[in-house]
């Protein structure tokens, strides 16, 4: 089996290096977060509208309270009084109810809208960004971070609105009951309530680390199911095992933390009320021993004061579920500033013109600023139609040709031409409308054998398959499948041989009807009579389209009409075979090893 070529060393691919992890401003967080907020305002509004009716009936309750009391001294009927208590219980549950539900659902509406803008917007990703950041990174960003937007984009705004309006409400009617036992009670609060704005960032920073650790499981995982085989064959379970193990640890820890310090500042909330609670029953026993204030007035404020703490604990669920959104909002964002592909689909297919023509011009390309180039002034023109091969050794940029053909990286210097022009004139979805690319893995999708078929070409009609399943080799395969072209082929093609994958992934190139195809090492897996038959279909091919191939394996390349040798980034030589043996060192060497050549 042939192996990919290292065209950057290891240790310098891109996927090496990490997003900046740069934290937010707190004015960038609230513009990120009104951006998935305001679609559903009017909703949350009345969400918010219904928890502060419930608030107000319960505002209601204490002055009910003392009026309660103050009869229980004179012959006045009291069932009113204790009807009216119950009808503000009841209805004040009831809306405060409806007011949930309808958060609840918002929230859900926030998920789901952020989810399906990530997912777009992640798929548009281009190819550099991608290697630069783990995949199971970037999935994290879907599933747990937009869980977190749920409650910080509905629970922690409405709970801040309401806890806010619902606490300066209380505070009047305590005011107007008794200034000093108010005073008394505000003391406590501001004392403890400092101590608990000193909790909130930790809560923060706690939590996206702990995003961030989740997001590392999610690497962990993806690397050993992607290879799950060379796993097992290695005897690694236990050293896998142990690496997700130490990623959940941390993700635990950074947990911990951030519930240690929620912990805090909801304890520190009860510990704030049973201390004014204190001080008001004594300094409220003595004003009432004094007469300034009367029994159902002490009464009244101690149940205020109780009352108070359902708004300071909606003012800190508030301020301690926007410190978890927060974090979550950070990485979301992060995810969106990284730069996407403009691939909108064209109006309509291109008509098919004929064959198109490749030019490189002085081409020279990096994958970033600090690497080696990969290439180094590389040129050629390839009119078409015809099979042209790109050979050399190893890391000599012959598959960097394709990427810079599909736009997946960017030319640093010269000109990439197609039709005779360049490549960036082209929208992008045309360009590649055009390209029919079997890659050096030869991928396969989960799901149906049909539906990998159809991934490039999904208006495909069954006579378009049939004739490339014959052209591919692929029939025989489908004849012996237990559902045919419907059985599942599990994932990444695992129920698959390492050569059907190669020719499913041929298949599905020519069933795009390409213009161009790019062919990299893609029957390096084949036996020798499938890559007989599949080099006669692709001789065939290139009689009405360009084919460009990459290719170790001379035996699948002798035949072309022209051979382009490269080595460390530069084209060498190009010529037939023959042409090639005689005049071209390194070529007879490279044919002479594969006993295609006479040694020299």
């Amino acid at each position: 089996m042939t192996k990919k070529e290292p065209e950057q060393p290891a240790h310098e691919r891109p996927t090496a290096q990490r997003p900046a992890q740069e934290r937010l401003s707190a004015a960038e967080t609230w513009r990120a977060l009104y951006r998935y907020f305001r679609p559903h305002r009017w909703v949350v509004a009345l969400g918010a509208l219904c928890t502060l009716i419930g608030a107000a009936t319960g505002l209601a309750q204490p002055l009910a309270a003392k009026a309660l009391v103050d009869r229980l001294g004179s012959d006045d009927s009291i069932a009113g009084i204790i009807l009216l208590l119950t009808a503000l219980v009841v209805i004040g549950t009831a809306i405060e109810s409806v007011g949930a539900y309808v958060l609840e659902r918002t929230a859900e509406s926030v998920v789901l809208a952020a989810r399906r803008t990530l997912i777009g917007r992640l798929l548009r990703l281009r190819v550099p960004e991608v290697e630069r950041t783990q995949p199971g990174d970037l999935m994290s960003r879907i599933t747990s971070d937009t869980t977190l937007l749920r409650a910080v984009t509905t629970q922690s705004v409405v709970s801040a609105v309401a806890g806010g309006l619902t606490f300066i409400a209380t505070i009047v009617m305590m005011g107007l009951m008794d200034v000093v036992l108010l005073s008394v009670t505000l003391g406590v609060i501001v004392l403890i309530g400092g101590a608990v704005a000193l909790v909130m960032p930790k809560i923060a920073q706690s939590t996206e680390r702990a995003q961030e650790a989740v997001g590392t499981i999610s690497t962990a995982l993806e690397r050993a199911f992607g290879a799950f085989r060379t796993l097992k064959a290695s005897g690694a379970e236990a050293r896998e095992t142990a690496a997700v193990q130490a990623a959940a640890q941390e993700a635990w820890r950074h947990g911990v933390r951030s519930a240690k310090w929620q912990a805090v500042a909801w304890s520190s909330v009860g510990f704030a009320v049973q201390v004014s609670f204190l001080a008001v029953l004594g300094i409220g026993g003595a004003r009432v021993a004094s007469g300034a204030i009367s029994v159902s007035t002490l009464v009244a404020f101690l149940l205020f004061l109780f009352y108070l703490i359902d708004p300071v604990s909606r003012l800190v669920e508030g301020v301690s579920q926007y410190q978890v959104g927060s974090a979550a909002i950070a990485r979301i964002v992060r995810a969106e500033r990284l730069e996407t592909e403009d691939v909108t689909e064209p109006d309509r297919r291109p008509e098919r013109t004929g064959p198109a023509a490749v030019a490189f011009e002085d081409v020279t390309f990096r994958y970033r600023e600090g690497l080696p180039y990969v290439h180094h002034g590389v040129s050629f023109d390839i009119p078409g139609p015809g099979m042209t091969a790109f050979v050399g050794p190893s890391g000599a940029g012959k598959t960097t040709v394709f990427g810079l053909l599909e736009r997946f990286y960017d030319a640093t210097g010269g000109r990439v031409l197609v039709d005779g022009r360049d490549v960036h004139e082209w929208p992008l979805a045309e360009l590649r409308s055009v390209i029919g690319y079997v890659e050096q893995d030869a991928p396969v999708l989960a799901g149906t054998l049909r539906e990998n078929l159809l991934f490039g070409a999904p208006g495909a009609t069954g006579d378009e398959i049939q004739d490339v399943l014959v052209r591919a080799r692929l029939d025989t395969l489908v004849d012996r499948l237990p559902d045919g072209l419907e059985t599942l082929v599990g994932h990444r093609g695992s129920q698959l041989s390492g050569g059907e994958r190669q020719r499913v992934a041929i298949a599905r190139a020519l069933l795009r009807k390409p213009r161009l195809l790019l062919l990299d090492e893609a029957t390096s897996q084949l036996d020798a009579v499938n890559e007989l038959a599949l080099r006669d279909v692709v001789a065939e091919v290139s009689q009405e389209v360009t084919v460009l191939v990459v290719a170790h394996r001379l035996s699948t390349v002798t035949l072309a009409d022209r051979i382009v040798v490269m080595d460390a980034g530069r084209v060498r030589a190009s010529g037939t075979h023959d042409e090639l043996v005689a005049a071209d060192p390194l070529y007879g060497e490279l044919a002479a090893t594969q006993f295609l050549a006479t040694p020299a």
